[in-house]
């Protein structure tokens, strides 16, 4: 794929980012350069846009996540694989602030993106393989069967379940093994399971 530079003319177009959370009050004056019809607000700058939103996740073609600042900080402290993210309540106004090299292509077709699960807090997302933290590791997969993993691997992270008719006498191993299998192969999850029978 043909790396392409994103600016305020392409930056909303087909695109998947993560925007880090920005204190009002560090920008008391902020200029607002454009408004959608959804009522989110712009302001541009050469290294890249603020973007004041109450919602976040899916804007219209584009993936877009809010990184909260108490959050990114603890995850700078986890493991490079995985990061806490918590829900971002949309019924209030953020402010996130990207840079221009911070968007990826996004589309609903091209294997663009990994799972990510965080085994200490039981959290799964997913990432951008354009991610500079992306090990090759992942199997990359389109946006639908990388929701499909994701739902997966919730299921066996939240519930037992799964593992009625499997004899094993250490489930958390083969809890962990399952997913790690589910995140780094395209083997699908009853042919995983039956390894475990």
């Amino acid at each position: 794929m043909i790396k392409k530079d994103y600016s305020r003319t392409n930056f909303h177009k087909h695109t998947f980012c993560e925007f880090t959370e920005v204190e009002a009050a560090i920008i008391p004056n902020i200029d607002w350069h454009y408004k959608s019809k959804s009522g989110s607000g712009y302001c541009f700058t050469d290294e890249g846009v603020y973007r004041i939103s109450n919602h976040w996740g899916r804007a219209a073609n584009c993936r877009w996540r809010l990184i909260s600042r108490a959050i990114s900080n603890a995850s700078s402290r986890a493991s490079s694989n995985t990061s806490s993210r918590p829900k971002i309540n949309n019924s209030q106004h953020r402010i996130g602030y990207a840079k221009w090299t911070d968007f990826y292509p996004n589309n609903e077709i091209e294997s663009l993106f990994y799972v990510e699960v965080n085994f200490e807090t039981k959290e799964v997302t997913f990432q951008h393989k354009n991610n500079p933290k992306f090990d090759g590791t992942a199997f990359l997969r389109n946006a639908s069967e990388t929701a499909k993993v994701i739902r997966q691997v919730k299921e066996i992270l939240e519930s037992d379940t799964w593992a009625k008719y499997l004899d094993v006498s250490d489930l958390e191993m083969v809890r962990n093994e399952i997913i790690q299998k589910l995140i780094t192969t395209n083997i699908p999850l009853p042919t995983i399971k039956k390894t475990f029978y």
